[in-house]
This record gives structure tokens, C-alpha cells and sequence, in this order.
């Protein structure tokens, strides 16, 4: 049987309900390799999970070495990350094994927001001021700042720590008080670009790529950058595709999936960040349950060394919205899980958090307390199953 390597960071829905369970269904056996084996170990040793790896082996995913290393010698078929934060590792060992993969210089500029930043104005693909700082003496070098900025982790994930700024004492106070948590971390603070925000989803081979459409997401009121709900469609017109296209292929984007953020201007859409890997936040169950073919399939047998099919996206309306606390404190009652399929509709809610939770506010995705999700035949049929699925939702809270 052949296998493939997962290379994980913590346990997620992606890998364990989505990779994991495809790899199965097309005969692969499955290594996980992961800094957290405990914590993957625990939740494999439940009952009736979807599929479950053949061997977790615990090793430094964050080095590349480590991760060549760990497999003893092993040549296995196909070696692939969905994690946001070990795309460079998984990259670099894919190339010392010879297994079709990304270019780690390409994902490592997309993780690294401001190197992105360099590399896209050294190519003349999209210029944008930004400047990095690590403390307090570095504020000395941003008084020339166009505000309003943002300011983000160099290398942060999911909204957090991310907020717009509109001036000079507004960065001072708020870079101060990242950094009374997190001495030295790395911020990049840039210009903001003002418009709304959509993704594009695409697939590649390393020869030719596919757009699948995106999502036009709809963002908690500034100064933060909240995802409250995300709207799939094919939002862009030819000119404004291309436009996407042509700045993340000079990017060096092409091979397996990559989900791109940006921001439709007057201009023409501008680029906000590049995450090579899939679709997170559960919009990647959403994606396989509207496109028509198996999304996660397709995308390990990318990794495997196979040619993109042709793709005939489906032309089902898909949204998902996403429940954020709106108070701290203990949660006492939270809605489960369900999911239905009725009359062309198809409906799913996750809960994130569940009874007993302490939930604070941190003013980025980990304030989800659940996620639906809904596709139907048309816009109004899809509009009205999200307004009566959220009205049966309720959460309580004890502060």
C-alpha cells in the first residue's frame, strides 16, 4: 500500500475529517508526523472517527531535517502539510525526497507577510508600505507611516493580534501592549487598503492552475478583522480574475491549493495575503460538499504526482456564518451539533466550544463558539435555510 506522509502541527478537523478519511478512500496508508503526538494520540484512541492514521510518530515538524530524519530512511509516495505554519518544512523535505511539492522559498515569503511584501514590490507585482518592528525602539522608524495602517503578527494566523491603527499613538499604545505580552514578537505594520474583502480558492499541478471561485467575506466592524460570514461565488469579472491570477503566479503560486485574500479597489483587486494551503475555518467541508468533486482527493492526488483534472465546479450557492461570543465568562449552554439534508439544502453546525468552556475575548477567530454552514440550489432558498437554522441558535453565558 502506498503511503503518505502527514506532517501536522496540532489536531485538526481538516486532516481528521477531511485528508485522513480521503487518503483511506483512495488506498493510501497514512503516517502522521507531529510535535504534538500526545494531544493526536488522544483523540485517535475515541471510537468511530472517520479514519484513523496507521502510525503517529512525534518529531520536530518545524525542521525539515527532523522531519527527513523521522521517516528512517523511508521513501514515501507523497508527503503533504495542511498547516498553515509547516508548509516550508513539508516543502524542503518534499524536494530532499524527490516528492512532487511546493517551491519552500514561495511558501516561505507567503508565511512571512512582510517578506511577501518585499518580494511583491521588488517584482513590481503590488507595492504597499510596511515596516517591521520588534520593540519599542523600532516605533522611531514608522513616524513617516501613511495611516491608517494595520498592524499583524509577521507571521500570525486566524485574525489575531491584528488591528487598524490611525495613528502614530494609537501604534505606540498598541504595539506596547502586544509586546507586554509577547516580548520581541516580530509586527508588521502596513498601509491599509479600504475595500471589501473576497478569496480565491485555486488548484495546480506545478504546470497549469485553476480558479474555483472564492468567497466575499463579510469582517467584524474595525479595529479588528473578525470573519463573520463568508459568501461563495464567482464574484470577479474576466478582467478583475486575470488581474488575481497573473499577481499570484508572479508570486510563484502553482502547485497544490493555496487560498488567497484581497481587496477589490477601484484599481482593481490588491493583494492582502497569500495562505498556501486549503481553505480553513470549516469553509474546506463547505467547499467539498458544493464543488461537485472530491476536494480532498484531488488535492493529495496533486501530491502524489498526478496531473489536475479537468474541474467542473458546481453552480450550487454556498455561505457559512460564524458565531463569535459577544461577553466572557463560562459557557453554560451551547447548541450541538446537526447536520441535514433536505429538499436540495444541505446544512451543517460545529460547535467550537461546548459547556463548561471558559471563553474570553480575544477579538479573532478563536472567539467562535460554532460554524454553519448551508448550500442550495439558489441564492433565496440558501438565504432563507441560514436565517432559520441561526434563529435556532442560543448560547449562555456565566461572566
Amino acid at each position: 500500500m502506498a503511503n503518505l506522509v502527514i506532517v501536522a502541527h496540532v489536531p485538526t478537523d481538516a486532516v481528521n475529517d477531511g485528508f485522513l478519511p480521503a487518503a483511506r478512500r483512495i488506498g493510501l496508508s497514512v503516517t502522521l508526523l507531529t510535535d504534538h503526538a500526545d494531544a493526536h494520540e488522544r483523540h485517535f484512541a475515541r471510537p468511530g472517527l472517520p479514519a484513523y492514521p496507521d502510525q503517529i510518530i512525534a518529531c520536530d515538524v518545524f525542521n525539515p531535517i527532523a522531519i527527513i530524519e523521522a521517516l528512517d530512511g523511508g521513501q514515501p509516495e507523497a508527503i503533504f502539510s495542511n498547516s498553515d505554519h509547516l508548509q516550508t518544512s513539508t516543502a524542503a523535505a518534499a524536494a530532499h525526497l524527490g516528492l512532487p511539492g511546493k517551491d519552500q522559498r514561495v511558501v516561505y515569503r507567503a508565511k512571512n507577510k512582510a517578506a511577501m511584501r518585499a518580494y511583491m514590490a521588488q517584482k513590481g507585482i503590488d507595492i504597499l508600505w510596511h515596516r517591521v518592528v520588534t520593540s519599542e525602539t523600532d516605533l522611531a522608524t514608522v513616524e513617516e507611516a501613511p495611516f491608517p495602517c494595520v498592524v499583524k503578527p509577521r507571521e500570525g494566523v486566524g485574525s489575531q493580534l491584528v488591528r487598524l491603527v490611525y495613528n502614530l499613538d494609537e501604534l505606540d499604545q498598541y504595539c506596547r501592549t502586544v509586546w507586554a505580552d509577547r516580548p520581541g514578537c516580530k509586527l508588521l505594520v502596513e498601509q491599509f487598503i479600504a475595500g471589501d474583502l473576497y478569496t480565491l480558492e485555486t488548484l495546480g499541478d506545478g504546470r497549469s492552475i485553476r480558479a474555483l471561485g472564492g468567497f466575499r467575506v463579510t469582517l467584524s466592524p474595525p479595529p479588528h478583522f473578525v470573519e463573520l460570514a463568508a459568501e461563495w461565488g464567482n464574484w470577479l469579472t474576466t478582467d478583475q480574475l486575470t488581474a488575481i491570477m497573473d499577481q499570484i503566479g508572479a508570486f510563484g503560486v502553482g502547485f497544490g491549493s493555496c487560498h488567497t485574500e484581497f481587496v477589490l479597489t477601484p484599481n482593481g483587486p490588491r493583494l492582502i495575503e497569500i495562505n498556501y494551503r486549503t481553505v480553513g475555518d470549516r469553509r474546506e467541508f463547505l467547499l467539498e460538499e458544493t464543488l461537485g468533486f472530491p476536494m480532498f482527493e484531488t488535492i493529495l492526488r496533486l501530491h502524489l504526482g498526478e496531473a489536475l483534472p479537468d474541474l467542473e465546479p458546481g453552480d450550487r450557492s454556498a455561505a457559512m456564518r460564524y458565531f463569535p461570543t459577544r461577553e466572557a465568562g463560562e459557557l453554560i449552554k451551547a447548541p450541538d451539533a446537526f447536520h441535514e439534508t433536505s429538499q436540495g439544502v444541505w446544512l451543517n453546525y460545529r460547535p467550537l466550544r461546548r459547556a463548561g468552556d471558559a471563553i474570553a475575548i480575544t477579538n479573532s477567530n478563536k472567539d467562535y463558539l460554532g460554524v454553519l454552514c448551508a448550500s442550495a440550489p439558489d441564492t433565496t432558498t440558501l438565504a432563507q435555510a441560514m436565517q432559520a437554522a441561526s434563529a435556532g441558535l442560543s448560547w449562555d453565558l456565566r461572566p
